[in-house]
Protein backbone atom coordinates (compact mmCIF):
# COMPACT_ATOMS: atom_id res chain seq x y z
CA UNK A 1 0.00 0.00 0.00
CA UNK A 2 1.01 3.60 -0.59
CA UNK A 3 1.80 5.32 2.71
CA UNK A 4 -0.19 8.23 4.07
CA UNK A 5 -0.12 10.05 7.42
CA UNK A 6 -2.86 9.66 10.03
CA UNK A 7 -3.97 11.53 13.12
CA UNK A 8 -6.90 10.43 15.32
CA UNK A 9 -8.84 12.43 17.87
CA UNK A 10 -12.30 12.94 19.32
CA UNK A 11 -14.94 15.58 18.63
CA UNK A 12 -17.41 15.25 21.51
CA UNK A 13 -18.95 12.18 23.10
CA UNK A 14 -22.12 10.60 24.45
CA UNK A 15 -22.73 7.87 27.01
CA UNK A 16 -23.93 4.28 26.65
CA UNK A 17 -24.01 1.32 28.98
CA UNK A 18 -21.31 -1.29 28.49
CA UNK A 19 -23.99 -3.97 28.86
CA UNK A 20 -25.75 -2.55 25.78
CA UNK A 21 -22.61 -2.47 23.67
CA UNK A 22 -21.47 -5.90 24.80
CA UNK A 23 -23.65 -8.79 25.94
CA UNK A 24 -22.61 -9.64 29.49
CA UNK A 25 -20.88 -6.30 29.96
CA UNK A 26 -21.02 -4.26 33.15
CA UNK A 27 -24.11 -2.20 33.95
CA UNK A 28 -22.12 1.02 33.95
CA UNK A 29 -22.05 4.00 31.60
CA UNK A 30 -19.09 4.32 29.27
CA UNK A 31 -18.11 7.19 27.02
CA UNK A 32 -18.74 6.76 23.33
CA UNK A 33 -16.27 9.25 21.87
CA UNK A 34 -16.94 10.63 18.41
CA UNK A 35 -13.74 9.61 16.63
CA UNK A 36 -12.46 11.30 13.51
CA UNK A 37 -9.43 10.61 11.34
CA UNK A 38 -7.30 13.30 9.71
CA UNK A 39 -5.29 11.93 6.80
CA UNK A 40 -2.49 13.63 4.88
CA UNK A 41 -2.18 12.20 1.39
CA UNK A 42 0.99 12.99 -0.60
CA UNK A 43 -1.05 14.05 -3.65
CA UNK A 44 -4.65 14.64 -2.49
CA UNK A 45 -3.71 16.67 0.57
CA UNK A 46 -5.95 16.79 3.65
CA UNK A 47 -8.67 14.15 3.98
CA UNK A 48 -11.14 13.54 6.81
CA UNK A 49 -12.75 10.29 7.86
CA UNK A 50 -15.95 11.40 9.60
CA UNK A 51 -16.40 14.74 11.38
CA UNK A 52 -17.64 14.04 14.90
CA UNK A 53 -20.24 16.00 16.86
CA UNK A 54 -20.79 19.75 16.77
CA UNK A 55 -23.08 21.99 18.81
CA UNK A 56 -25.46 21.90 15.84
CA UNK A 57 -26.70 18.66 17.39
CA UNK A 58 -28.44 20.68 20.09
CA UNK A 59 -30.24 22.88 17.57
CA UNK A 60 -31.18 19.93 15.37
CA UNK A 61 -32.72 18.10 18.34
CA UNK A 62 -34.54 21.07 19.89
CA UNK A 63 -37.90 20.12 18.37
CA UNK A 64 -40.13 17.06 18.05
CA UNK A 65 -39.50 14.33 16.98
CA UNK A 66 -35.73 14.93 16.93
CA UNK A 67 -35.73 15.79 20.63
CA UNK A 68 -36.34 12.09 21.25
CA UNK A 69 -32.86 11.49 19.80
CA UNK A 70 -31.38 13.97 22.29
CA UNK A 71 -33.11 12.31 25.24
CA UNK A 72 -31.89 8.86 24.25
CA UNK A 73 -28.39 10.03 23.29
CA UNK A 74 -27.08 12.58 25.77
CA UNK A 75 -24.40 14.38 23.80
CA UNK A 76 -21.55 16.43 25.27
CA UNK A 77 -19.69 18.79 22.94
CA UNK A 78 -18.45 22.35 23.33
CA UNK A 79 -16.82 24.83 20.97
CA UNK A 80 -13.29 23.59 21.67
CA UNK A 81 -14.28 19.98 21.02
CA UNK A 82 -15.53 20.64 17.51
CA UNK A 83 -13.37 19.42 14.66
CA UNK A 84 -13.21 22.83 13.01
CA UNK A 85 -11.85 24.39 16.21
CA UNK A 86 -9.28 21.64 16.59
CA UNK A 87 -8.05 22.05 13.02
CA UNK A 88 -7.63 25.81 13.50
CA UNK A 89 -5.49 25.05 16.54
CA UNK A 90 -3.38 22.83 14.30
CA UNK A 91 -3.03 25.74 11.82
CA UNK A 92 -5.21 23.95 9.26
CA UNK A 93 -7.94 26.03 7.67
CA UNK A 94 -11.28 24.27 7.05
CA UNK A 95 -10.99 25.41 3.43
CA UNK A 96 -7.90 23.20 3.06
CA UNK A 97 -9.96 20.03 3.60
CA UNK A 98 -10.72 18.79 0.09
CA UNK A 99 -12.05 15.29 0.77
CA UNK A 100 -14.34 13.91 3.51
CA UNK A 101 -15.11 10.19 3.68
CA UNK A 102 -18.36 9.57 5.57
CA UNK A 103 -18.65 6.15 7.17
CA UNK A 104 -22.41 6.65 7.64
CA UNK A 105 -24.89 9.41 8.37
CA UNK A 106 -25.40 9.23 12.13
CA UNK A 107 -24.97 12.52 13.98
CA UNK A 108 -21.69 11.63 15.70
CA UNK A 109 -20.08 11.02 12.31
CA UNK A 110 -21.46 13.90 10.22
CA UNK A 111 -21.91 16.73 12.74
CA UNK A 112 -19.19 18.87 11.19
CA UNK A 113 -20.10 18.52 7.51
CA UNK A 114 -21.29 22.12 7.18
CA UNK A 115 -17.91 23.46 8.35
CA UNK A 116 -16.08 22.32 5.20
CA UNK A 117 -17.45 24.20 2.22
CA UNK A 118 -14.65 23.21 -0.18
CA UNK A 119 -14.78 19.47 0.48
CA UNK A 120 -16.04 16.69 -1.74
CA UNK A 121 -17.98 14.08 0.23
CA UNK A 122 -17.64 10.32 -0.32
CA UNK A 123 -20.16 7.71 0.80
CA UNK A 124 -21.86 4.56 -0.49
CA UNK A 125 -24.84 4.64 -2.81
CA UNK A 126 -26.94 2.82 -0.22
CA UNK A 127 -26.18 5.38 2.50
CA UNK A 128 -27.01 8.26 0.18
CA UNK A 129 -30.19 6.59 -1.03
CA UNK A 130 -31.47 6.33 2.52
CA UNK A 131 -30.85 9.95 3.50
CA UNK A 132 -32.20 11.16 0.16
CA UNK A 133 -35.47 9.25 0.40
CA UNK A 134 -36.30 9.28 4.10
CA UNK A 135 -38.11 12.39 5.33
CA UNK A 136 -36.98 14.46 8.28
CA UNK A 137 -39.81 13.18 10.49
CA UNK A 138 -38.87 9.51 10.09
CA UNK A 139 -35.13 10.13 9.88
CA UNK A 140 -34.81 9.80 13.63
CA UNK A 141 -35.89 6.14 13.36
CA UNK A 142 -32.61 5.52 11.49
CA UNK A 143 -30.48 7.88 13.58
CA UNK A 144 -30.48 10.57 10.87
CA UNK A 145 -30.71 14.30 11.59
CA UNK A 146 -31.15 15.88 8.19
CA UNK A 147 -30.54 19.37 9.62
CA UNK A 148 -26.84 18.44 9.94
CA UNK A 149 -26.48 17.76 6.20
CA UNK A 150 -25.44 20.59 3.82
CA UNK A 151 -28.18 21.70 1.45
CA UNK A 152 -25.84 21.42 -1.54
CA UNK A 153 -24.85 17.82 -0.76
CA UNK A 154 -26.13 16.53 -4.11
CA UNK A 155 -23.59 18.58 -6.06
CA UNK A 156 -20.70 17.64 -3.77
CA UNK A 157 -21.27 13.90 -3.35
CA UNK A 158 -19.20 11.15 -4.97
CA UNK A 159 -20.10 7.50 -4.54
CA UNK A 160 -17.33 5.13 -3.57
CA UNK A 161 -18.69 2.60 -6.07
CA UNK A 162 -18.00 5.09 -8.89
CA UNK A 163 -14.66 6.36 -7.62
CA UNK A 164 -11.31 4.73 -8.17
CA UNK A 165 -10.75 1.07 -8.87
CA UNK A 166 -12.84 -1.89 -7.70
CA UNK A 167 -10.69 -4.74 -6.39
CA UNK A 168 -11.49 -8.32 -5.39
CA UNK A 169 -11.21 -9.08 -1.70
CA UNK A 170 -11.02 -12.58 -0.24
CA UNK A 171 -13.09 -11.65 2.83
CA UNK A 172 -15.33 -8.75 1.84
CA UNK A 173 -15.85 -9.77 -1.77
CA UNK A 174 -14.74 -6.39 -3.07
CA UNK A 175 -13.13 -3.19 -1.95
CA UNK A 176 -12.57 0.19 -3.57
CA UNK A 177 -9.19 1.77 -4.20
CA UNK A 178 -10.49 5.29 -3.66
CA UNK A 179 -7.82 7.26 -5.50
CA UNK A 180 -6.57 4.37 -7.68
CA UNK A 181 -3.16 4.55 -6.02
CA UNK A 182 -3.48 1.90 -3.25
CA UNK A 183 -3.42 4.54 -0.53
CA UNK A 184 -6.98 4.22 0.85
CA UNK A 185 -9.11 1.10 0.43
CA UNK A 186 -12.80 1.43 1.21
CA UNK A 187 -14.63 -1.61 2.62
CA UNK A 188 -18.40 -2.08 2.78
CA UNK A 189 -19.50 -2.66 6.40
CA UNK A 190 -23.33 -2.60 6.35
CA UNK A 191 -25.60 -3.53 9.23
CA UNK A 192 -25.27 -0.87 11.90
CA UNK A 193 -26.28 1.74 9.33
CA UNK A 194 -27.34 1.55 5.71
CA UNK A 195 -24.33 1.47 3.42
CA UNK A 196 -21.79 1.94 6.21
CA UNK A 197 -18.17 1.91 5.07
CA UNK A 198 -14.71 1.75 6.64
CA UNK A 199 -11.23 2.50 5.33
CA UNK A 200 -7.94 0.66 5.38
CA UNK A 201 -4.69 2.60 5.09
CA UNK A 202 -1.00 2.37 5.84
CA UNK A 203 1.40 4.76 7.55
CA UNK A 204 5.13 4.47 8.01
CA UNK A 205 4.49 2.75 11.36
CA UNK A 206 1.52 0.44 10.83
CA UNK A 207 -1.62 -0.49 8.91
CA UNK A 208 -5.00 0.64 10.21
CA UNK A 209 -8.58 -0.35 9.49
CA UNK A 210 -11.05 2.30 10.67
CA UNK A 211 -14.28 0.31 10.99
CA UNK A 212 -16.63 3.04 12.28
CA UNK A 213 -19.59 1.41 14.10
CA UNK A 214 -19.36 -2.02 12.50
CA UNK A 215 -18.93 -3.00 16.14
CA UNK A 216 -18.70 -0.85 19.23
CA UNK A 217 -16.13 -2.68 21.34
CA UNK A 218 -13.02 -4.70 20.51
CA UNK A 219 -14.32 -7.95 22.04
CA UNK A 220 -16.96 -8.10 19.33
CA UNK A 221 -14.54 -8.64 16.47
CA UNK A 222 -11.85 -10.51 18.44
CA UNK A 223 -14.17 -13.05 20.10
CA UNK A 224 -17.45 -12.48 18.25
CA UNK A 225 -19.23 -11.20 21.35
CA UNK A 226 -22.51 -9.60 20.30
CA UNK A 227 -24.18 -6.53 21.79
CA UNK A 228 -27.33 -6.76 23.91
CA UNK A 229 -30.32 -8.19 21.98
CA UNK A 230 -32.11 -4.83 22.27
CA UNK A 231 -29.62 -3.45 19.74
CA UNK A 232 -31.55 -5.34 17.06
CA UNK A 233 -34.22 -2.66 17.37
CA UNK A 234 -31.89 0.21 16.42
CA UNK A 235 -29.51 -1.21 13.80
CA UNK A 236 -30.41 -0.89 10.15
CA UNK A 237 -30.13 -4.66 9.51
CA UNK A 238 -29.30 -7.23 12.17
CA UNK A 239 -28.64 -9.85 9.48
CA UNK A 240 -26.07 -7.64 7.75
CA UNK A 241 -24.63 -6.60 11.11
CA UNK A 242 -23.83 -10.24 11.89
CA UNK A 243 -22.35 -10.86 8.44
CA UNK A 244 -20.12 -7.80 8.73
CA UNK A 245 -18.97 -8.81 12.21
CA UNK A 246 -18.13 -12.30 10.97
CA UNK A 247 -16.04 -10.80 8.19
CA UNK A 248 -14.20 -8.53 10.64
CA UNK A 249 -13.51 -11.47 12.92
CA UNK A 250 -12.05 -13.37 9.97
CA UNK A 251 -10.06 -10.34 8.84
CA UNK A 252 -8.58 -9.98 12.33
CA UNK A 253 -7.55 -13.62 12.36
CA UNK A 254 -5.99 -13.45 8.90
CA UNK A 255 -4.33 -10.03 9.35
CA UNK A 256 -3.36 -9.71 13.04
CA UNK A 257 -0.83 -6.98 12.28
CA UNK A 258 -3.53 -4.60 11.02
CA UNK A 259 -4.91 -2.40 13.80
CA UNK A 260 -8.71 -2.36 13.76
CA UNK A 261 -10.22 0.83 15.13
CA UNK A 262 -13.92 0.85 16.13
CA UNK A 263 -14.93 4.49 16.51
CA UNK A 264 -16.31 4.16 20.04
CA UNK A 265 -13.98 1.59 21.64
CA UNK A 266 -11.86 3.31 24.29
CA UNK A 267 -9.60 0.26 24.61
CA UNK A 268 -8.79 0.55 20.91
CA UNK A 269 -8.48 4.33 20.64
CA UNK A 270 -6.92 5.51 23.91
CA UNK A 271 -3.35 4.72 22.83
CA UNK A 272 -3.95 6.08 19.32
CA UNK A 273 -5.54 9.41 20.20
CA UNK A 274 -3.45 12.33 21.38
CA UNK A 275 -4.27 15.95 22.16
CA UNK A 276 -0.78 16.77 20.89
CA UNK A 277 -1.01 17.24 17.15
CA UNK A 278 1.52 14.98 15.43
CA UNK A 279 0.97 13.58 11.94
CA UNK A 280 3.91 11.21 12.41
CA UNK A 281 2.82 9.58 15.69
CA UNK A 282 0.81 6.84 14.00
Amino acid sequence: MKEVKLYLNYAGYCFSKESHALRGGAHKPIKFHALYGLILHPVQGWILFDTGYTRRFYTATSHFPNNIYAKITQVHVNAEDELKSQLLQYKIQPSEIKHIILSHFHADHIGGMKDFENATFYCSKEAYKQINTINSYWGISKGILKDLIPENLNSRMVFIEDMGKTCDDVIFGRKFDLFSDQSIFVHELPGHAAGQIGIQLKTVRSQYFLIADACWLKESYTHFVLPHPMVRLIVDSWKMYLKTLQKLNKFHEMSPDVILVPSHCNVSTTNLVSTKFDMDAL
